[in-house]
């Protein structure tokens, strides 16, 4: 049976009210969790040879630099311990801990309705990259950033409806102290955004700290564990094929702490990983799942996301391409493989290499969100925002990049084929006897905004009317809109007592 779209009646005026009125979240054109994975450049054939590949990585090569901890949680688990000093992988307990492994990874929000379920080929958008410099739109100038200016992103980000999830998008570069920084990177995110949230952290000392803090936040122990809303990025190699030793004793601690996992294994292809598009997903492909059996081996079935996050390089100079169709190519390959083992993934794009939200920024950053959506990449990190290769981060390309990805969706979306959409009803109504076109109808109307994405900072005008409105400028919008939400509370900012109580345990420098 075809469930028909309802429609809107009652006059134009009352047509007007209605589409100024917020969709239900069924009716959205588009939303969170999309299903994607209609594109898919690798073949059965591909997937099952680059599987191939990295099982042999792991049994032969392995991983160096493993902390004795490690050591003792995987030997323990059943891999080896060469007299090279490096630990190999049977293939076996990697089939084994990819079986077992959880597939059923919900990260969660402050906020239950920004709950992220990544199961399938469910598309999240948001931020990620630690930019050590704010990009100044107005004045075309990078400053070092700071933890005001990450506050701000958060607090951006919590209202924009396309941008999804937070992993910290700056490094707050005022604060030396390296503990201090940690905790004012989680106090600016969470008291910004009710949405998931992404950290790191410099060293496994400083987990006890953050995490005193996050049962501060949620209001105690039993509350963050039963919903944890942030994850820990954590970097646990060091390509080619070796162990991050300090990173993965955070990793330890975080497990402990019941914190979720972003397994992030980020080769540069040509330089820490190979050249060719391939051999960079068989390398992140070999140490996600090195990652994966560290993981369930210190806690089996504990939350992980597949983060393969292989980047390109331009040979010529030396450059990241976070912006070219080579890095599209390497984070819609490494979403296919998240899918053929049945994890939670997640990959880079949506970076510009361009320094300003220009024309260059636009084709960077839409070409390889599109893709990775395609792909049904369920965790799209450093979406929005980026410039110089994620050296800066611009809040008006946050902005902007919120219009970008509605766009991207809607390609998620696809096409819809059923008896309503085919049309023929209505192509028999406006061609036999009817108006000639298809403006006005009932049908029109009803499904405007159902099918349609219209963009809020875009413009659609003609000539004319750009030239009588002033020629409205695109990132002169977008700096008014920011303005327009810094100027207003945040909507996730924490009650006056327990801001107090974080204040009087916690040096925060964030101003109140």
């Amino acid at each position: 049976m075809t469930t028909k779209t309802q429609t809107r009646s009652g006059g134009r005026s009352a047509r007007r009210a209605a589409r100024a009125a917020p969709l239900a979240s069924h009716l959205r054109p588009i939303r969170p969790g999309m299903e994607g994975g209609r594109y898919k450049p690798l073949t059965e054939a591909d997937m099952n040879r680059i599987h191939t590949a990295a099982l042999d990585a792991l049994e032969h090569i392995g991983l160096a630099d493993a902390p004795p901890t490690g050591i003792a949680y995987l030997t323990k688990a059943g891999a080896t311990l060469g007299e090279d000093g490096r630990i190999r992988f049977p293939r076996a307990l990697v089939e084994e801990t990819v079986a077992k492994a959880n597939r059923s990874v919900t990260l969660m929000g402050r906020d239950p309705a920004h709950d992220l379920e990544l199961t399938g080929h469910r598309v999240h958008y948001g931020t990620a990259g630690a930019a050590v410099h704010l990009v100044e739109a107005d004045g075309r100038n990078y400053r070092e950033c700071g933890v005001q200016d990450l506050h701000d992103a958060a607090r951006i980000a919590d209202v924009l409806e396309n941008i999804h999830f937070l992993q910290r998008p700056m490094v707050c570069r005022e604060i030396t102290d390296n503990l201090e920084m940690d905790l004012n990177s989680i106090y600016a995110c969470c008291s910004g955004t009710k949405k998931h949230i992404g950290v790191s952290f410099t060293e496994p000392g400083f987990v006890p700290h953050a995490v005193e803090m996050l049962h501060m936040i949620a209001g105690g122990e039993d509350k963050w564990r039963e919903r944890p809303f942030i994850s820990n990025t954590n970097c646990f190699v060091v390509p080619p094929m070796k162990f991050a030793t300090e990173s993965c004793e955070v990793m330890e601690a975080c497990i402990k702490a019941g914190i979720p996992i972003l397994l992030l294994s980020a080769g540069m292809a040509g330089a820490t990983a190979p050249s060719t598009v391939a051999g960079a997903i068989v390398q992140a492909v070999a140490e996600c799942l090195a990652g994966l059996v560290y993981v369930n081996a210190v806690q089996p079935g504990h939350p992980a996301v597949f983060g393969t996050w292989p980047f390109g390089l331009d040979l010529r100079t030396g450059a990241m391409t976070g912006g070219s169709g080579e890095q599209a190519l390497l984070t819609s390959g490494c979403a296919q493989m998240h899918k053929f083992y049945g994890l939670p993934g997640g990959a880079a794009a949506g970076i510009a290499d361009s320094k300003l939200p220009d024309m260059q920024a636009g084709w960077e950053q839409m070409c390889s969100n599109v893709m990775a959506g395609l792909s049904g990449l369920n965790m799209v990190y450093e979406a929005a925002g980026m410039h110089a290769s994620l050296l800066g981060f611009c809040h008006e390309s946050l902005i902007l990049g919120d219009d970008l990805i509605g766009q991207a969706l809607r390609c998620v979306r696809g096409i819809e084929v059923t008896d309503e959409t085919l049309a023929l009803d209505q192509m028999r109504e406006v061609c036999l006897g009817g108006p000639g076109h298809y403006l006005g109808t009932e049908q029109t109307l009803g499904r405007m905004e159902a099918d349609h994405v219209y963009p809020t900072y875009g413009d659609r005008t003609s000539p004319k009317e750009w030239d009588e409105l002033g020629k409205p400028d695109l990132i002169a919008k977008a700096t008014a809109r920011k303005e327009e939400i810094l100027s207003r509370p945040s909507a996730a900012r924490f009650d006056p007592l327990l801001d107090a109580e974080l204040r009087a345990r916690f040096n925060i420098h964030l101003p109140v």
